[in-house]
């Protein structure tokens, strides 16, 4: 049974840090790439980051610079460093994972960690 789980969410001042991480297990098929999503309320839910399998990385414009994707080699342990964090980070993170299955490639999904950036 596929489970991904994600812990390091709370809450913060604006300009402080926090670390995500997600932890996936139970896949049948490697991994295509991990990363996270985000929701903040009233809105829909939007692509953070993703790190391929190669280690290629690709981030929203709104956190460039400010966030770094990472992921254990060999591990199935994803992580989001997050600096610099303003009040529009605002959100629910989600881990998604992709997997090689075929004939389709198939995502899994964690629960979401709630991060809130406030004074």
């Amino acid at each position: 049974q596929v489970q991904v789980v994600e812990s390091g969410g709370g809450l913060v001042q604006p300009g402080g840090s926090l670390r995500l991480s997600c932890a996936a297990s139970g896949m049948r098929f490697s991994i295509n790439r991990m990363g996270w999503y985000r929701q903040a309320p009233g809105k829909e839910r939007e692509l953070v980051a993703f790190i391929t399998s190669d280690g290629i990385t690709n981030y929203a414009d709104s956190v460039k610079g400010r966030f770094t994707i990472s992921r254990l080699n060999g591990d199935n342990t994803l992580y989001l460093q997050m600096n610099s964090l303003k009040p529009e980070d605002t959100a629910v993170y989600y881990c998604y994972v992709l997997t090689n299955s075929r004939p389709l490639l198939t995502s899994y999904w964690g629960q979401g960690t709630q991060v809130t950036v406030s004074p």
